[in-house]
């Protein structure tokens, strides 16, 4: 059905008052779900829908999130029932076009609160952070919506069945699981939750339904490494196509443990190990399924000191964001753009660059490539963490004071250069809340956040 313009009718009734919602005041109350913003020329605006309307339904069904949402105004004919904010109550009949959006916003993301985590994992890392940072960084969200919308990882654990039933109705493909181990009474001591040793019939449930799954096992040594490990992998991967991949990484571990549960770091020995099993393993999935399945994430190549997998490795990248594939990416960007752009660097250029250990070696070549090439001076500074303790070593968690403690009176040249996983998203704070702005002040020196990517590296340091 294809409309000109949306038809619409609206029929009013008179309730009780309510008190007066403004602007840019928080948007849900009581389970209310209120409008925060009503894009201008959309159809909730020709209806006369306002910010602080509260929204009660839609076609009868209650609104508890933005896939119920997202979901209800699908359909070309709707009713919503709208409570305005002087109590009157609408109900405003809408034609429009299948899958049109009506042009109304919500202050959260979900509309509902983020679903919180009752897991006691041995390894969380959230459990070792030290006291006195900003509140959201302690908050452990266990959210299958957020998996879907962010990539976040859930363990199923806190699910019901209908929770379930919700991913496969609207179709929340791919969600991202913590798996960790398939044998439940394992699991059930590293997640310390009940609910913790079903989660292979959990995970079929999804397959079997058209539900595409990414699952991660955080490898903690001694405990679910080894034949555990072994295990896991084969248990998985005969889920594949529907299990689609299946990343290791390292437990993360900081120095603020006192009272947890004693954790051994992985070494350069321990992590050669694990590369060989998973090669195997690996080995055996490509001739089976013409894919690898189970990728290491990059850090355990690092600590044994071997040579990272080449770009054709990581098929389509599918745990870039669990930091697997993401130097083999980098460096495959960085030799196109250097291949196949023209590139006009500033002339005398001269920068820094702040980075992990981690990727320090890979970030010092690449860098020297581009200073011989283009006769320009840069310095790559490894910088060490001493804010969560030096097993963490990884860029992306950073923070401002470690980067001034280390780089104050150090030559820095015109411009410092950070990566933007150190910086909340879509901010300036680093972890620690100290700003850039704070920073640049301290350091004396202009820093430019840039995208983890190979073509935003060369054109930073060039220009």
């Amino acid at each position: 059905m294809g409309l000109d313009a949306p038809e619409i009718l609206i029929v009013k009734e008179f309730a009780k008052q309510i008190p007066k919602v403004e602007w840019g005041t928080v948007m849900k109350n009581e389970n209310k779900v209120v409008i925060y913003r009503v894009l201008p020329g959309s159809i909730a605006h020709e209806a006369g829908l306002q910010v602080g309307d509260i929204l009660l339904s839609i076609n009868d069904q209650v609104v508890e999130d933005i896939f119920d949402y997202r979901f209800l105004i699908s359909d070309e004919e709707l009713i919503l029932e709208v409570q305005k904010d002087d109590g009157e109550i609408w109900e405003v009949e809408i034609e429009k076009d299948e899958y049109e959006d009506l042009g109304i916003e919500f202050e959260d993301d979900l509309i509902d609160e983020a679903k919180s985590c009752t897991n006691k994992c041995i390894f969380c890392f959230i459990d070792q952070l030290p006291k006195g940072m900003r509140d959201t960084l302690y908050f452990k969200d266990d959210d299958s919506r957020l998996s879907f919308l962010t990539g976040n990882y859930v363990t199923l654990t806190n699910m019901k069945d209908n929770d379930i039933d919700r991913i496969i109705r609207y179709r929340m493909t791919p969600i991202n699981v913590s798996v960790h181990t398939t044998n439940p009474d394992l699991r059930f001591f590293m997640l310390k939750n009940k609910f913790a040793g079903n989660v292979m019939s959990k995970i079929k449930k999804l397959t079997e339904s058209g539900i595409t799954v990414n699952c991660q096992i955080v490898l903690c040594r001694g405990i679910n490494d080894e034949s555990e490990l072994i295990n896991s992998l084969n248990d998985l991967s005969e889920l594949y196509p529907g299990v689609m991949s299946v990343s290791v990484v390292p437990v993360g571990l900081t120095k603020y443990r006192e009272g947890l549960c004693e954790l051994i770091p992985y070494d350069k020995d321990s992590s050669f190990k694990v590369i060989e099993q998973v090669e195997k393993i690996q080995e055996e999935l490509l001739k089976k399924h013409e894919s690898r399945i189970v990728y290491l994430a990059d850090e355990f190549y690092i600590m044994a000191e071997k040579d990272l997998p080449d770009y054709e490795h990581y098929e389509d990248f599918p745990q870039i964001e669990n930091g697997v594939g993401l130097v083999a990416l980098l460096i495959k960007e960085f030799e196109d753009c250097i291949k196949n752009e023209v590139l006009k660097p500033v002339l005398g250029r001269k920068v820094s660059i702040a980075t992990g250990f981690s990727a320090y070696s890979y970030i010092a070549r690449l860098a020297k490539i581009l200073a011989d090439m283009y006769k320009i001076k840069v310095n790559v500074y490894k910088i060490k963490n001493n804010y969560f303790g030096e097993n963490v070593t990884v860029t992306g968690l950073l923070t401002g004071v470690d980067i001034k403690n280390q780089l104050k009176g150090k030559d820095l040249g015109d411009e410092l250069i950070i990566c933007k996983s150190m910086l909340k998203a879509n901010t300036e704070l680093f972890l620690d809340d100290y700003t850039v702005e704070r920073l640049e002040k301290e350091l004396q020196i202009k820093i430019r956040p840039v995208e983890n990517s190979g073509a935003d590296f060369v054109k930073s340091i060039l220009y």
